[in-house]
Formats: structure tokens, C-alpha cells, sequence
């Protein structure tokens, strides 16, 4: 069986035509295997989870997941993860945006051997140019500092093999990044390219805000780095400062004791609050995410389902 796991959030207008079109290339490729296509509803406002149900009444291969609220996308890729039955399972967008065309050659790869096989966007035209710049920032950065490199141009767009499935369904943390839990779960993998399409249906519920709280998730959970820099730079503004007062010694001895200059001293004692602010800022992010896995409370609550027998928290 082939799964597709699809979080969604307030697009019931994309529910149908996601599964006439993604049905129908489903039925071609799955060999008589049988396939499902899973919705995670992500505390939708609208009808969405209505269009779930008229779905799974035409064909009980749409079934799907209702969390008590929204519980973001991470975790609700976890709760399709979770419910899904396939051999294989696929993480896509509603949207579109990732062409189900390039399905096919995904099972073809993982028929070949391959545990994961990831797309790859050619290009990002399709993005404007501040994110286009920030996206390749951020794959730069990540790689540099994590020992788990995520394929640059990749998102959660990809076919897992059953047992990668169960090894991230094992991992405990409640701070998920997905792409860097795929990245580290390993096994044998592959990339097939392909040009991402505008967006046919909706709007995108991500804005800069929340694309730059998934970047810091990506780069916490993912690498001690940024904690174990701040020893370095403490060190750096050490050595600067011994060098400094070496200079001051030197020149009172040579010249006298002037009287000392206050644009200096306010210099020193901006940037030495500046420097300790910030790494500061960047303990509180970790004893942050700290405070949150200590709590241990459920990843996702499912309010309903669609043609599924679940357990209600994870």
C-alpha cells in the first residue's frame, strides 16, 4: 500500500481536486497494492474537515485526522506518520505546489532499493526574492553547524519507506523539525528533481514570522553550536580586553594618567551588555525547549476521525 500523508489547515477548497488528481496517478503507479491518501486536519475553521467526509463517502481511501486545535505543521505530520498504513508513505501539500506527477518516478527509485527518495526544486522562481536569498541562507547555515546535512532546495515533499517511518515514529522529542529528523534517520537515499508550480488553491498559512521560529527549531534541535560558540567568542572578547588594558598600562607609564575618556567607557559597556544579551538569548532558546520536552505533554490531540479507529493523544 502506498500512503500519502496531507496536513491541512483551513483548505476546503483544495480538499477535491487533491484527490481526483492525486487519486487517479495513486491508482496507476500502486501495481494493485492499494493506496490512501490520509488527511491531517490542523484545526481548520472552515469546512475543511466537512470535505474530508464527503471525500471518504465517494472512496474509503481518503481518510482522515482532526486535531483538537492547531498544533502546527510538524505536528501534524508526526500524526499522519502516526496513522499511516502504507508500505510506503509520501508527505504533501494540498496545494499542489510539489507536482504529484513526479510520484511515479519516486516509487520507481524506492522499488529500485532506495529507503528515501526526496524532490528536489531545480529552481525557486516561483519564490520571491527574499525568500529565495533566506532559504539558501539557511541550508548554508544548518549544514555548517549540523552534523545531519538536509539536501539543500528539499522540503518534506518525499517517499519514506516503511521502516524510516517507524525509526522517526520512535524518536520522543516534542521540538520536531521534520527535515532534520529525516535527515538523521539515515538509510539508503535518492533525489528526483522537478519545477514547483504556483499554487493552485488557498493561501499560504506561513509568513516570515513563523518561517523564521521553523529556523530556529531546524538549527536547536539539530546542533549545540550555537550554545558552544559563545564560549569561543567570550574567549575572543578576553583576549581583546587584556590586550586593550596592556595598552592602557603602557600608556599611562609612557605618558602620564589622562583623564579618562567617557565615549570609551560607554563603548566598552554597550558592547560587553550587547555581547552577553545575545548569548544569553541563545541559552534561553535551548533552556526553552528544555522546559518543553520535561512537560512531556501529548504532541498532537485528535478531536475526530475519518474512517480510522485512533487513539485520541500522542
Amino acid at each position: 500500500m502506498l500512503s500519502v500523508i496531507v496536513p491541512v489547515k483551513n483548505e476546503e477548497e483544495g480538499i477535491l481536486p487533491f484527490v481526483t488528481r492525486v487519486g487517479a496517478i495513486l491508482q496507476n503507479v500502486s501495481g494493485g497494492e492499494g493506496w490512501e491518501i490520509l488527511f491531517v486536519d490542523d484545526g481548520s475553521t472552515d469546512a475543511t474537515l466537512a470535505a474530508i467526509v464527503a471525500c471518504n463517502l465517494s472512496d474509503a481511501r481518503v481518510r482522515g485526522l482532526s486535531l483538537s486545535r492547531n498544533f502546527g505543521k510538524e505536528a501534524a505530520l508526526s500524526a499522519g506518520l502516526d496513522h499511516a498504513r502504507g508500505a510506503a508513505v509520501i508527505p504533501m501539500d494540498v496545494d499542489m505546489q510539489d507536482p504529484p506527477e513526479v510520484l511515479p518516478e519516486m516509487i520507481v527509485k524506492w522499488r529500485e532499493g532506495h529507503d528515501m527518495v526526496f524532490g528536489v526544486r531545480r529552481q525557486r522562481m516561483s519564490d520571491g526574492w527574499a525568500k529565495r536569498v533566506t532559504a539558501g541562507l539557511y541550508y548554508r547555515a544548518h549544514n555548517m553547524v549540523s552534523a545531519d546535512k538536509i539536501p539543500e532546495h528539499a522540503g518534506d515533499f518525499r517517499l519514506m519507506d516503511r521502516k524510516v517511518v517507524d525509526v522517526i515514529r520512535a524518536m520522543p522529542e516534542r521540538n520536531r523539525f521534520m527535515k532534520g529528523l529525516f535527515a538523521w534517520a539515515g538509510f539508503r537515499q535518492s533525489a528526483v528533481e522537478y519545477d514547483r508550480a504556483e499554487r493552485e488553491t488557498g493561501k499560504t498559512k506561513f509568513n516570515y514570522w513563523k518561517l523564521w521560529t521553523l529556523a530556529l527549531d531546524g538549527i536547536t534541535s539539530a546542533s549545540t553550536v550555537p550554545l558552544r560558540i559563545w564560549s569561543y567568542v567570550g574567549a575572543l572578547v578576553a583576549v581583546f580586553a587584556l590586550a586593550y588594558g596592556t595598552f592602557l598600562a603602557v600608556e599611562t607609564m609612557i605618558f602620564g594618567n589622562p583623564v579618562p575618556g567617557y565615549a570609551s567607557i560607554m563603548v566598552s559597556v554597550l558592547f560587553l551588555g550587547g555581547v552577553q544579551l545575545i548569548s544569553l538569548g541563545v541559552l534561553g532558546e535551548y533552556v526553552g525547549r528544555i522546559l518543553i520536552e520535561t512537560k512531556q505533554r501529548p504532541l498532537y490531540v485528535v478531536r475526530d476521525t475519518v474512517g480510522i479507529e485512533s487513539q485520541l493523544v500522542r
